[in-house]
């Protein structure tokens, strides 16, 4: 079996810590995430997601991220089911954050530029493409043909 997510999305709400009964920290979040597909003529679609972490994790989302941060998590779904105030069995689905990384510098998400950020097109490799390679210099130059390829 494999239950495996990864997520980057924006923070909709400062995170929270608690602790448990037994003094396990915790946190609750919710994230934005923007569907990749738009149809014609239609606004771009969000998904809201929600998202707990537990002891250091949680501590780490609570002390480094804010309302509107960018956050990369990598975990599982977990459901849990419950009855809510009217009698009615509900089903929870959130993911389980087991790592979380910063989406941008911290520069980046004050609004200023971030420090070497390169906002243009990143060339790839495909058969029909010239082939890069970042050799030297650290900038790229073109391969022209297959036999100064490095693998």
């Amino acid at each position: 079996m494999l239950n495996v997510v990864c997520l980057m999305g924006r923070l909709a709400a400062d995170p929270e810590l608690r602790h448990t009964q037994s003094q396990i920290p915790v946190t609750s979040f919710r994230i934005a995430v923007d569907r990749t597909f738009q149809s014609k003529g239609q606004e771009k679609q969000t998904d809201w997601i929600d998202i707990v972490a537990w002891r250091n994790t949680a501590e780490f989302v609570t002390r480094y991220f804010r309302k509107g941060s960018m956050i990369a998590v990598q975990g599982s779904i977990q459901t849990r089911s419950y009855t809510d105030k009217d009698g009615n069995k509900r089903t929870a689905f959130e993911v389980v954050a087991d790592n979380v990384f910063f989406g941008e510098s911290k520069r980046s998400s004050d609004g200023a530029p971030a420090a070497g950020r390169y906002d243009s097109q990143i060339p790839q490799f495909s058969e029909s493409a010239p082939a890069f390679s970042t050799a030297g210099s650290g900038d790229f130059e073109e391969i022209v043909g297959d036999d100064e390829l490095p693998f």
